[in-house]
């Protein structure tokens, strides 16, 4: 995907996501000022769900945003969960710096991998406590957080198809933990017609790469097994499944075999 100054999408021979930089506002065709707005581009969103990314640009885009892309290093997440301490400092200083423009330029950062964008706002300052990576926390969101914030500014100029559409909200942990639920169900709420249901479940099981590995599988099915599994049998094909966390929508399908998707790809394809 290319993301340009004009805000088109184009999508590259390999799957791959890149973009051009601009700074601050822009203009449109008919020289009206447009706001721009960082995309977050993870590692999953790169190279193994470019869709997800695809229909955050496409949204926020329908939002009246210029996109542009991060194009940053790994949030270092893996490395914090391994306790590769040193190394996962090393990219947020990377990311801090890379970012801080955008954040004294009051250029909103969002992303839609919860353990990636919490980790800016969490462990980010934490590591390296200064105030650069403090601003950045500060204007680093969940893209439905941001989203919500527009819509309680009455600045979400989004315009949906008024349908009946049911969908089943799975949140991920880290999510639950230090953003809460609300902007999730929220956001998808927006279009008219849609019967949201949040699953009332804990961790799904994967936990990461915890359920990837060898030793802690059946443990990992078992967990996903205690609640959230039977709460996804339960639904229907009339159910769309929405989950924003990439391991719980792998865990969800190995466990289910039903496949869920980002809640981003529900909402623009929601769109009039």
């Amino acid at each position: 995907m290319t993301v340009t100054k004009e805000g088109g999408v184009t999508a590259n021979r390999g799957g791959g996501m890149t973009a051009t930089r601009s700074e601050g506002v822009t203009a449109d065709n008919e020289g009206q000022a447009v706001q721009t707005v960082v995309l977050f581009n993870d590692t999953f969103m790169n190279y193994n769900y470019p869709q997800v990314g695809k229909a955050a640009v496409e949204l926020l885009e329908a939002a009246g945003f210029n996109v542009e892309l991060a194009n940053a290093g790994c949030c270092g997440r893996p490395m914090i969960s391994k306790g590769m301490l040193s190394a996962a400092a090393e990219h947020a200083r990377y990311n801090v710096d890379l970012l801080y423009h955008y954040a004294e330029a009051g250029v909103a950062i969002v992303g839609c991998e919860p353990s990636c964008i919490l980790s800016f706002r969490d462990e980010y300052p934490e590591m390296l406590q200064d105030d650069k990576s403090r601003k950045v926390a500060e204007h680093v969101f969940m893209i439905e957080e941001f989203l919500m914030k527009l819509q309680d500014e009455g600045r979400l100029t989004l315009e949906f198809e008024d349908k009946a559409n049911k969908v089943l909200f799975h949140a991920h942990c880290h999510q639950k933990a230090l953003a809460g639920t609300d902007s999730s169900m929220g956001a998808l709420r927006l279009p008219p017609g849609m019967e949201v249901e949040l699953v009332n479940a804990g961790c799904c099981g994967m936990a990461g790469s915890f359920g990837f590995e060898k030793e802690h599988y059946d443990i990992s099915m078992t967990i996903g097994g205690e609640s959230l599994f039977p709460a996804v049998n339960g639904k229907d094909d009339d159910w769309e499944l929405a989950v924003t966390g990439v391991s719980c929508r792998q865990q969800i399908e190995d466990g289910t075999g039903r496949k869920a998707r980002h809640l981003v790809e529900i909402l623009r394809d929601a769109l009039v």
